[in-house]
């Protein structure tokens, strides 16, 4: 059974003028411990299916289901990490990644062990007393991946959460997000306007299209991991990149009468 199954999923917005069809029955199944990359052009709705399948939003049509069970709202077993960080500024590292923990009710000491762990996953131990204006942008992105972690979700879904950073440091959190998955291998959905990042991290890339939203191709990514700076300059890479970019960028014009 796939860990994340979208099955028709449509939804639409109401607008000035009428609907907005935002997602046109969307189908797609991510299965155990996939690393699913998604791009698309603006407004193809990446972020809306992303959301709903966080239970952040609710689909106006069809069903998202993981391990089989409904989405019906927000669970731990569904991480999320944003652009945004979104980290406690009077709270240091480690009291960012034990909150969700304390919500939870896990007790003190379980709640510190849980987080030295995933503090130290993501290579950040030498910071668990700092606070976030004392941390890079890339410091504070991993410290948003540990909180996620913490509370041992099954999947992950991350929206675009590089985006903000400058590209060198986009790159190193490309290879240090890649170092924690092959440790465990959780099942990730990655929302990206960055066609290089898609097919670097990705089993699979998800290439939308838009108005309304919907899944114009898939393409498998043959390259094995660890993915290496020498597979990223590799004319396989090249190669990929090229059948992403196309995908994204030369796609048929928008369907008539299904948005405004």
């Amino acid at each position: 059974m796939p860990t994340i199954n979208f099955s028709g999923v449509s939804r639409n917005f109401a607008v000035k003028d009428g609907d907005f069809l935002a997602l046109d029955r969307v189908s797609l199944d991510i299965e155990d411990g996939e690393f699913v990359t998604v791009v698309g052009p603006s407004g193809c709705g990446k972020s809306t299916l992303l959301n709903i399948a966080a239970g952040l939003t609710e689909a106006t049509g069809g069903d998202v289901t993981v391990d089989g069970v409904p989405v019906r709202g927000p669970a731990p077993e569904r991480g999320v990490i944003f652009q945004q960080y979104a980290l406690f500024p009077w709270m240091t590292v480690t009291a960012n990644v034990e909150y969700g923990l304390k919500v939870a009710g896990v007790g003190k000491a379980e709640r510190r062990r849980r987080a030295r762990e995933v503090i130290e996953l993501v290579g950040l131990t030498d910071f668990a007393g700092a606070l976030p204006k004392t941390l890079s942008g890339g410091m504070k992105q991993r410290c948003a991946i540990a909180r996620a972690y913490a509370v041992d979700p099954k999947v992950l879904l991350m929206d675009e959460p590089f985006g903000a950073l400058d590209s060198l440091t986009r790159v190193r959190m490309q290879e240090s997000l890649l170092d924690t998955w092959s440790r465990d291998r959780r099942t990730v959905m990655f929302i990206t306007h960055d066609v290089d990042e898609a097919v670097y991290l990705g089993n699979r890339v998800v290439v939308m299209a838009a108005r309304p939203g919907r899944i114009q191709t898939v393409i498998p990514v043959t390259l094995p991991y660890p993915r290496t700076e020498e597979q990223r300059l590799s004319p396989a890479f090249a190669e990929l990149r090229a059948q992403v970019w196309h995908a994204v960028h030369h796609q048929p014009a928008p369907l008539e009468g299904l948005a405004p």
